[in-house]
């Protein structure tokens, strides 16, 4: 999951989606990095969107690997997909805007409440425990904040509800990379029977 601190709530420019669409693209660049292999997409893997900016937050958006389709790794492509989804009126439930691209108006805590019974939920901070060091479940899902990273009060719910907070320690890394290198740490484990 990812949090986006300015990230429109509503149909926006595909041409600045770093300016008016509030890192919109960093949103993206998420999305592409979470389920894009080579020539394939990882159908089991559902990708977590909170949206915080401007006009109608909170919304959420979940993208589902395995239902997923006319989607390319490209941030223009997964913006228009985006930016279609944003203009579905929205509730508590989940509502399909295009094949496997959900959205909903969730706040952080509810979306967590659906997701911690889901998945082990972990939060991946700078400060955390080495992701090397730490058991990570088959089913895990990671909370990552975007380029103004996750506010306090958010934080604070975060550290309640997950299992445990988790780094990669290198040096400070943007989002996406940091979606990969875990992507890494469970393909890994995953091959080598850990």
């Amino acid at each position: 999951m990812v949090i986006g601190n300015k990230a429109v709530t509503g149909k926006f420019n595909l041409n600045d989606l770093p300016g008016s669409a509030g890192r919109m693209d960093i949103m993206c660049r998420c999305i592409a990095s979470a389920l894009f292999l080579s020539h394939d997409v990882r159908r089991d893997v559902e990708v977590y969107l909170l949206l915080l900016g401007p006009p109608d937050p909170p919304k959420a958006v979940r993208v589902v690997g395995g239902e997923v389709k006319y989607m390319a790794p490209d941030e223009r492509n997964i913006g228009g997909i985006l930016s279609k989804a944003l203009t579905v009126k929205v509730d508590k439930s989940w509502r399909e805007s295009t094949p496997g691209v959900y959205v909903a108006r969730k706040t952080l805590e509810e979306l967590l409440d659906d997701l911690v019974k889901k998945y082990e939920v972990y939060y991946l901070r700078e400060d955390g425990m080495d992701i090397r060091e730490v058991e990570l479940g088959e089913n895990s899902l990671f909370i990552l904040g975007d380029h103004i990273g996750v506010r306090e009060d958010m934080e604070a719910i975060i550290e309640e509800k997950c299992k445990g907070i988790v780094s990669i320690p290198t040096r400070k890394l943007q989002a996406d990379h940091c979606i990969v290198i875990a992507h890494y740490e469970l393909d890994r484990r995953e091959r080598e029977g850990v």
